[in-house]
């Protein structure tokens, strides 16, 4: 279309498949699927050589996170999230450093204000009924060896079964939805009482939580979970903060209210990492419009694999072993002998120490059974750093948590999984958003070329 002078109206340009590519920093070939998949329309003019494309609407398509940004190794998938911010071995969430928020915010009142936009003082998740029944049900059938992301995937599935309204995507829904299932995972868990194996709580199971009984009530924060530090009725009590919550379903160990400020923080500030394995898989989840069990579940999948959610695990091994033979030197020599690295050690998305971790190891300073494998953690560090320039992860932080309060090596990994989940949320609502079945990479065909015989 021309104005009344003849030119063309700039805001109705037509661009060429090299203009368009361009701006969507992808190749030429890619914007013709793009076309087939019907993220963007195309059109020949009479007497023109090759396609054309509205400005907008390739303006538009950037926007809404199709911008595949090219790399060395091809083209990556480029996803536009307010979530997580990772710049200069800092990590934010919507802005805010993560750091303070660990210290001054519990990690129900991050995740609420993560999803809302609003930080409602004091606010609990609870376990509804139907679903709590479900999912402790189910883990309950489990052999008794299984592992806590086993009990994790299979509570968050008898948790959708028990929710007719699972396939409501609405806003408000998936929140309900989000505010309750992270209290049923954790309370589908077993609790690990001293002197047994762990033991799924029940009625008139009055010793099974009282693995520690020091928890502070009332507000937070400044001095950790409450401004109080009285001895709560029962540790881990299914109406009172998460971190206790999950304290007992960790450890039989005794808590008390700077061990349990540790793993609060540690939930905060695992919330989310920007587009993570996991992450990915959850976005491209909702993307397809599953519902929010669906989308824990895509996490959990990921979460699984060994390069994932099993560091520090590893790390935690690791620390053990050191504590044991009592020379880090030796430790971090059988690692680099066998070609391994040494575990908690260095992450690709921070130059320097990950701030994570560095945030961990500062509440742990405050806990006195935490030293000899805080100084475990430290001589790990100070011995590669001899030959490498590796700083410490949030996964050696965890390590150092779990050796320090008798929990198992996997406890990091359900740490880890139970802190996701809120956001998994974040970005499964973020993709709600977008156009639906948005996250479709493009394969690029390395086969024989056809036609090919019958086989």
């Amino acid at each position: 279309m021309t104005d009344h002078d003849g030119a063309q109206d700039p805001d109705e340009r037509r661009l060429s498949t090299r203009e368009a590519a361009d701006r969507l920093g992808v190749k030429p070939e890619t914007v013709y699927a793009y076309v087939s998949r019907g993220q963007l329309t195309s059109r020949r003019e009479p007497g023109g050589r090759g396609s054309t494309f509205d400005a907008k609407e390739v303006d538009a398509l950037a926007r809404r996170g199709g911008r595949r940004e090219p790399s060395g190794a091809g083209s990556e998938l480029a996803v536009r999230t307010g979530i997580t911010l990772i710049d200069r071995d800092h990590c934010y969430f919507r802005g805010v450093d993560t750091s303070e928020l660990a210290a001054h915010h519990s990690y129900e009142e991050v995740a609420e204000w993560l999803w809302t936009g609003e930080m409602r003082r004091g606010i609990r998740f609870t376990a509804p009924h139907d679903a709590l029944t479900a999912a402790r049900r189910a883990v309950d059938a489990l052999p008794a060896h299984t592992g806590p992301m086993d009990r994790l995937q299979v509570a968050v599935i008898a948790a959708a079964a028990a929710d007719p309204l699972r396939f409501d995507l609405s806003e408000r829904a998936v929140l309900d939805t989000a505010r309750t299932l992270i209290p049923t995972l954790v309370a589908a868990l077993p609790r690990r009482a001293a002197g047994r194996p762990p033991t799924q709580a029940g009625a008139g199971e009055a010793g099974a939580g009282r693995a520690g009984d020091e928890l502070g009530a009332g507000g937070r924060r400044a001095d950790g979970l409450g401004a109080a530090e009285k001895p709560a009725p029962e540790l881990g009590a299914e109406d009172g903060p998460l971190a206790p919550r999950l304290w007992s379903r960790l450890t039989s160990e005794p808590a008390d209210p700077p061990s349990l400020r540790v793993l609060d923080a540690a939930l905060v500030l695992l919330i989310d990492h920007d587009l993570a394995a996991s992450t990915l898989a959850v976005r491209v989840a909702a993307s397809a419009r599953a519902h929010p069990y669906a989308i824990v579940s895509a996490g959990f999948g990921a979460l699984d694999g060994a390069l994932h959610g099993a560091a520090s695990g590893l790390a935690h091994r690791m620390l053990l072993e050191v504590l044991d033979r009592g020379s880090a030197a030796a430790v971090v020599a059988d690692h680099l002998r066998a070609g391994r690295r040494v575990p908690g050690l260095g992450h690709p998305l921070y130059p320097g120490e990950d701030p994570r971790a560095r945030a961990l190891f500062a509440l742990l300073e405050d806990v006195p059974r935490a030293r000899p494998a805080l100084q475990a953690a430290r001589d790990v560090i100070t011995t590669t750093a001899r030959h490498k320039e590796w700083r410490a992860n949030v996964d050696l932080a965890l390590a150092v948590l779990t050796v320090a309060t008798g929990m198992p090596a996997e406890a990091g990994e359900t740490i880890f999984a139970v802190a996701r989940t809120a956001g998994w949320i974040a970005h499964a609502l973020e993709e709600y958003d977008e156009p639906p079945l948005r996250m479709r990479p493009i394969g690029q065909y390395s086969g024989p070329r056809p036609p090919q015989p019958l086989p």
